[in-house]
């Protein structure tokens, strides 16, 4: 687990967001150029180790009734994901069309290639709110989310390229 000051200095290299401290040790990180009311990202983050990101614009990320994501046991790859996931999703523009990364490491906004042991390849596209998984010209498959598509191009024993 990171600790309370790994998470500040993670949370304070987004030059977007601004740091807010609040009562009994607790700091929170704003957007203030968020398109919506809502403008905390980072919220109570507290020298116990508990704190919160906002992902309720965020596409697929399981959160509570709030719309917030406990991040007291993630990884570094993993909160930095989250929390530029969500600021890209409180950005003008952005509507819900942020997707969940804090697993894959990816926007998942661009064309990905995914290889297997045996070199086959694997496009992932997104196109109007769905991937779609291309073997060449040909379609593989159709997926609703992101997460879908890498569950299942995992399962097949695929890995992205980077």
């Amino acid at each position: 687990m990171l600790t309370f000051e790994q998470k500040i200095a993670i949370m304070e290299s987004f030059p977007e967001l601004q740091r807010k401290n609040v009562s009994l040790g607790r700091v929170n990180f704003h957007y203030e150029d968020s398109a919506y009311d809502k403008k905390t990202v980072g919220y109570h983050f507290h020298p116990n180790g508990n704190g919160y990101i906002y992902a309720g614009q965020i596409q697929g990320a399981e959160t509570d009734d709030k719309g917030l994501v406990n991040i007291r046991d993630y990884t570094e790859e993993q909160l930095r994901n989250l929390a530029g996931a969500a600021i890209r999703s409180l950005a003008a523009g952005a509507g819900t069309s942020g997707t969940a990364d804090h697993i894959t490491g990816s926007s998942g906004h661009d064309e990905q290639t995914w290889e297997n042991a045996d070199g086959h390849v694997l496009t992932v596209k997104p196109e109007d709110d769905m991937w779609f998984i291309h073997a060449g010209l040909n379609l593989d498959s159709v997926f609703e989310s992101y997460e879908e598509a890498v569950e299942y191009l995992e399962e097949e024993g695929f890995a992205r390229k980077k």
